[in-house]
Protein backbone atom coordinates (compact mmCIF):
# COMPACT_ATOMS: atom_id res chain seq x y z
CA UNK A 1 0.00 0.00 0.00
CA UNK A 2 1.38 3.80 -0.77
CA UNK A 3 1.36 5.99 1.79
CA UNK A 4 -0.77 8.24 -0.28
CA UNK A 5 -4.01 5.89 -0.09
CA UNK A 6 -3.75 5.65 3.70
CA UNK A 7 -3.49 9.74 4.31
CA UNK A 8 -6.30 10.24 1.80
CA UNK A 9 -8.43 7.34 4.39
CA UNK A 10 -6.66 9.30 6.98
CA UNK A 11 -8.54 12.54 5.41
CA UNK A 12 -11.54 10.33 5.23
CA UNK A 13 -12.19 9.24 8.55
CA UNK A 14 -11.04 12.86 9.61
CA UNK A 15 -13.93 14.59 7.70
CA UNK A 16 -16.50 12.14 8.98
CA UNK A 17 -15.63 12.31 12.14
CA UNK A 18 -16.00 16.46 11.70
CA UNK A 19 -19.17 15.80 9.76
CA UNK A 20 -20.68 13.55 12.35
CA UNK A 21 -19.38 16.09 15.29
CA UNK A 22 -21.24 19.01 14.06
CA UNK A 23 -24.71 16.92 13.27
CA UNK A 24 -24.10 16.13 16.71
CA UNK A 25 -23.38 19.31 18.39
CA UNK A 26 -26.31 21.03 16.35
CA UNK A 27 -28.62 18.48 17.97
CA UNK A 28 -27.13 19.47 21.35
CA UNK A 29 -28.03 23.38 20.89
CA UNK A 30 -31.75 22.07 19.74
CA UNK A 31 -31.34 19.92 23.29
CA UNK A 32 -30.54 22.76 24.77
CA UNK A 33 -32.89 25.47 24.01
CA UNK A 34 -36.09 22.78 24.53
CA UNK A 35 -34.31 21.54 28.30
CA UNK A 36 -34.22 25.59 29.09
CA UNK A 37 -37.61 26.28 27.52
CA UNK A 38 -39.38 24.04 29.24
CA UNK A 39 -37.84 25.01 32.86
CA UNK A 40 -38.42 28.43 32.03
CA UNK A 41 -35.16 29.81 31.80
CA UNK A 42 -33.28 31.49 28.73
CA UNK A 43 -30.45 29.79 26.43
CA UNK A 44 -27.57 31.89 26.32
CA UNK A 45 -25.31 32.60 23.64
CA UNK A 46 -27.04 29.98 21.50
CA UNK A 47 -24.08 27.75 21.16
CA UNK A 48 -22.61 24.96 23.25
CA UNK A 49 -18.84 24.11 23.60
CA UNK A 50 -17.79 20.74 23.25
CA UNK A 51 -16.15 19.78 26.37
CA UNK A 52 -15.10 16.13 26.53
CA UNK A 53 -14.92 13.32 23.80
CA UNK A 54 -14.36 9.42 24.66
CA UNK A 55 -15.82 6.27 23.45
CA UNK A 56 -18.61 4.72 25.36
CA UNK A 57 -20.78 1.68 24.83
CA UNK A 58 -24.55 2.18 24.10
CA UNK A 59 -27.44 -0.02 25.18
CA UNK A 60 -26.77 -2.65 22.42
CA UNK A 61 -23.01 -2.92 23.27
CA UNK A 62 -21.63 -1.18 20.30
CA UNK A 63 -19.02 1.86 20.61
CA UNK A 64 -19.95 5.06 20.35
CA UNK A 65 -18.83 8.07 20.67
CA UNK A 66 -19.92 9.88 24.05
CA UNK A 67 -19.94 13.61 23.83
CA UNK A 68 -20.20 16.07 26.77
CA UNK A 69 -21.27 20.16 25.31
CA UNK A 70 -21.47 22.67 27.80
CA UNK A 71 -23.53 25.69 27.34
CA UNK A 72 -24.63 28.78 29.84
CA UNK A 73 -28.36 29.74 30.80
CA UNK A 74 -30.01 32.44 33.07
CA UNK A 75 -32.75 32.24 35.03
CA UNK A 76 -33.15 35.99 35.89
CA UNK A 77 -31.15 37.21 32.69
CA UNK A 78 -28.87 39.44 34.99
CA UNK A 79 -26.39 36.06 35.83
CA UNK A 80 -25.15 33.29 34.05
CA UNK A 81 -25.15 29.52 35.07
CA UNK A 82 -23.31 26.25 33.58
CA UNK A 83 -25.47 23.70 31.87
CA UNK A 84 -23.95 20.41 30.34
CA UNK A 85 -25.80 18.45 27.73
CA UNK A 86 -23.99 14.05 27.36
CA UNK A 87 -25.07 13.09 24.04
CA UNK A 88 -24.20 8.97 23.44
CA UNK A 89 -23.97 8.63 19.82
CA UNK A 90 -26.86 10.82 18.57
CA UNK A 91 -28.70 10.03 21.52
CA UNK A 92 -29.35 12.45 24.50
CA UNK A 93 -28.42 11.03 27.60
CA UNK A 94 -28.68 13.59 29.80
CA UNK A 95 -28.85 16.96 30.67
CA UNK A 96 -27.75 19.38 33.84
CA UNK A 97 -29.02 22.37 34.06
CA UNK A 98 -26.61 23.61 37.18
CA UNK A 99 -26.30 20.04 38.79
CA UNK A 100 -30.10 19.19 38.73
CA UNK A 101 -30.32 15.93 36.60
CA UNK A 102 -32.82 15.69 33.98
CA UNK A 103 -32.55 12.12 31.90
CA UNK A 104 -35.51 11.70 30.48
CA UNK A 105 -37.32 15.56 29.11
CA UNK A 106 -34.77 15.96 27.08
CA UNK A 107 -33.75 12.63 24.96
CA UNK A 108 -37.06 12.78 22.78
CA UNK A 109 -35.56 14.96 20.63
CA UNK A 110 -34.99 13.86 17.26
CA UNK A 111 -32.28 14.03 15.22
CA UNK A 112 -32.23 17.86 13.27
CA UNK A 113 -32.73 18.11 9.45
Amino acid sequence: MSWEIILLGLFGVAGWYWYAGMQTREQAVAVGRRACADAGLQFLDDSVALSKTRLARNGSGQLQFQRDYRFEFSDTGDNRRPGVIRMLGERVEWVSLDGEWQPGRAASVTRLH
